[in-house]
């Protein structure tokens, strides 16, 4: 089973980037704790993160080839993007919206997601554990007949 972990943009500044809102791991660290819990889970986790809408609209369109599903953190891109919501909705894959914030405790701007009505599941607001429960959700899910 291969996952693929897609990050949007500014999530290359974890660690350093409002630790008070999106925690102290940087997104290597996020990455390689997937990573380990993929490989427990029995799952091959593949990491990208781009600050580029279209480079992770190609990423969603290439999994489609070799990925199970999706665990996605669309950052910003989330309420604006309508191009992302279509690649999501396209690629036939399970999509797993993450954020590390509760979104619903923020600006009202964040309230809205683009992306969730075209999503398996959202996970947010558990900090960097968003990203874990998400493959658990997500391998679980893959699994079942």
């Amino acid at each position: 089973m291969k996952i693929l972990l897609l990050h949007g943009p500014n999530l290359n500044l974890l660690g350093t980037r409002e630790p008070g809102v999106y925690g102290n791991l940087t997104l290597a660290e996020i990455n390689a704790r997937c990573a380990a819990l993929g490989a427990e889970l029995g799952a091959e986790v593949h990491a990208l993160q781009s600050n580029h809408e279209g480079a992770l609209i190609d990423a969603l369109h290439e999994a489609r080839a070799w990925a199970g599903g999706v665990i996605f953190n669309p950052g910003g891109y989330t309420h604006t993007s309508v191009a992302l919501r279509d690649a999501v909705a396209a690629i036939g894959l399970p999509v797993v919206e993450v954020h590390l914030s509760n979104v619903y405790a923020r600006e009202d701007f964040r309230h809205k997601s683009l992306l969730s009505a075209v999503c398996r599941a959202k996970i947010s607001g558990a900090g960097w554990r968003s990203y874990t429960l998400a493959l658990r959700f997500l391998v679980e899910s893959l699994a079942e007949p």
